[in-house]
């Protein structure tokens, strides 16, 4: 079920400060909102403080080159896509309506050579959509790093103050504060010391990377160590092979990284526990030593997330991996049991007419045995795509068949609404990734 935004008032609307003014400016907003004399009408929240990098400037290229029109909000929807898809047809790319490498090598080259300028957007950086849903559920203090376009003249602030709306309670308002910090990439690199004397250090603190991992990737190496937990998107990894690898050593080194992508797998990995719970089959999870996953072609982040975690909590080891390109995508995986069996696994990344706003969103899966006798054959699908493909040859009739059914909160900022509420390192996460690193060791 979705979970609904609580509604938001602006107690302040962004407004512009020099940098040294950002602390005295949030204090005199509180000091001009007081209440009866004897409780104050709204209070700041002390609850953590939340930084956002706005990494992926795609939406800013589009804008200003022409093909898009919009907010720059971070959000890819549906006038997003449309400009994608003219910017694609521009350059003769595919039409993918998705930001993808070469759309952003096309766009930065365009934009370097100065051929399409517009500015007709609207410059909304604090991105709404996704800062509301967050600042509903979770008041608490978010710094918002926007990289901008252009020449670097350092950065420049706002600040702003808006409280979620709570009509069953006359209390006075929790309020969440916002921090927006406008500089191209390269005068972000210069961010940290004013980032550390904005963070409230006594309080838990996020980092939320939005966006590929490697946009400043020597800013995020540098940020990410100084957080309770750090979050990523893999969906949104522009080579998500190149991402997970970089994701690899820091697990390592025992940073406290969290995957929303991860988070997606909840109702998969659920449904294959609950399929081998009952009494009668917990023997016959030994037995399985074929593994078929589909996912959406074009990220196989959360296909290979998953049998990594079914490698990890069935000990099973990597041994072998070959790749096989074409309409599709498959990963053939051969992996050993701690009693020396052999177990094939594919991963075949499904090419689909109507992706979903997730890329590389699991399609279904299939888990057997190469044993006729063994009753281990369990077969997983999304409801929205169904299970033709598993249930060829008769499988419908000798398989355990589970749905996923389609849910509309696993959206990033839900998720991430999510993540907020724990800190420290996934150690599940961390295990099953450790499998990940061993399969994409085997890669070339």
């Amino acid at each position: 079920m979705a979970t609904e935004s609580t509604p938001l008032v602006a107690l302040q609307d962004p407004v512009d400060v020099s940098l040294d003014d950002i602390e005295q400016s949030l204090r005199q907003i509180w000091l001009s909102h007081g209440g009866d004399g004897t409780t104050p009408a709204a209070v700041r929240a002390t609850t953590f403080t939340l930084v956002v990098y706005e990494a992926d400037d795609t939406q800013q290229l589009l804008a200003a080159l022409g093909y898009y029109t919009g907010p720059i909000d971070g959000i890819l929807g549906p006038r997003m896509q449309s400009a994608i898809r003219a910017a694609e047809k521009h350059h003769n790319l595919p039409l993918t309506g998705r930001i993808t490498p070469q759309l952003r090598q096309a766009l930065q080259q365009e934009y370097a050579q100065g051929t399409r300028r517009s500015d007709r957007y609207a410059v909304d950086m604090r991105g709404s959509g996704i800062a509301d849903a967050i600042a509903s559920q979770n008041p608490c203090r978010v710094i918002a790093l926007c990289p901008t376009l252009g020449e670097d003249t350092g950065i420049t602030a706002q600040v702003a103050a808006y409280c979620p709306i709570n009509k069953k309670v006359r209390s006075s308002l929790v309020c969440c504060e916002y921090i927006t910090l406008k500089g191209t990439h390269h005068a972000f690199q210069r961010v940290e010391p004013l980032l550390q004397s904005l963070i409230i250090r006594e309080l838990p603190r996020f980092l939320w990377w939005k966006g590929d991992l490697f946009n400043n990737f020597e800013l995020f190496q540098t940020l990410a160590p100084q957080f309770s937990r750090v979050i990523v998107d893999s969906s949104e990894f522009l080579d998500p092979l190149r991402g997970l690898r970089a994701i690899a050593p820091l697990l390592e080194r025992n940073l406290p990284l969290a995957d929303l992508n991860w988070r997606r797998l909840g109702a998969w990995q659920e449904l294959a526990a609950e399929a081998f719970d009952p009494p009668e089959r917990r023997l016959a999870i030994k037995e399985i030593d074929e593994v078929v996953i589909d996912y959406e072609k074009g990220n196989p982040a959360q296909a290979l997330m998953y049998l990594g975690w079914l490698a990890s909590r069935l000990q099973w080891q990597p041994r072998q991996i070959h790749h096989e390109c074409g309409d599709y995508d498959v990963y053939h995986v051969e992996l050993v049991a701690s009693d020396q069996r052999l177990i094939k696994a594919e991963l075949a990344g499904i090419p689909t007419g109507d992706p979903g706003l997730v890329l590389g969103d699991l399609i279904d899966l299939k888990l057997t045995s190469s044993n006729p006798q063994a009753d281990c054959c369990t077969i997983i699908c999304s409801e929205t795509r169904g299970c033709m493909r598993m249930e060829a040859g008769g499988s419908a009739q000798l398989c355990r068949t589970y749905h996923v059914s389609p849910l509309s909160d696993l959206t990033a900022e839900v998720l991430l609404s999510q993540e907020l509420q724990r800190w420290g390192q996934d150690f599940l996460y961390s295990e099953s990734f450790g499998v990940v690193s061993q399969m994409l060791a085997l890669m070339p």
